[in-house]
């Protein structure tokens, strides 16, 4: 009787995990069509269809920046802006640490066509550098924050000795 009740209360729940195991599932294959699964070619979208109107566009259309990136990359950068790209809530998220969090990152920054810590460097004009050792003389400016200004990063304007 009580085995009864325990398959009888099970099946709902049972059902439920299938439905969900067959979304997710179809949620993968949906995400993943970025390479052609016979000879593992890049997929060109040749098909854009509105279900509303019915109306088709034939041509060569691009899948957007993000098209190529990994399952594993996109579940990543959905939890990073979820969390407003602050790691310390990613970590409690994921349960992953730090350095992997940081890593992930980078994985994605480099899968998006970019170099992680390459900044373009910025020009310190005549005028900002003589502000800079006007500050420094003063005393208005640390000689770190001078010395980080002069290589370009304004933002340490602030600092006093």
């Amino acid at each position: 009787m009580v085995v009864r009740r325990v398959i009888f209360f099970l099946l709902p729940i049972i059902a439920l995990e299938k439905e969900i195991e067959g979304i997710e599932k179809a949620d993968r294959m949906n995400n993943s069509l970025t390479q052609c699964p016979v000879c593992q070619g890049e997929l060109t979208i040749t098909r854009l269809k509105c279900e509303s109107c019915d109306t088709s566009l034939e041509g060569r259309f691009g899948g957007g920046p993000f098209s190529h990136l990994s399952r594993e990359q996109t579940d990543f950068l959905l939890t990073f802006i979820r969390c407003e790209g602050k790691l310390n809530r990613v970590e409690v998220e994921m349960g992953l640490s730090y350095p992997t969090l940081r890593n992930k990152l980078l994985e994605v920054i480099r899968s998006l066509g970019f170099e992680p810590g390459r900044e373009e460097p910025v020009e310190v004009t005549d005028d900002q550098r003589r502000q800079v050792l006007d500050d420094l003389d003063s005393g208005k400016i640390t000689a770190d924050a001078a010395m980080r200004m002069l290589r370009g990063d304004l933002s340490g304007q602030s600092e006093v000795e």
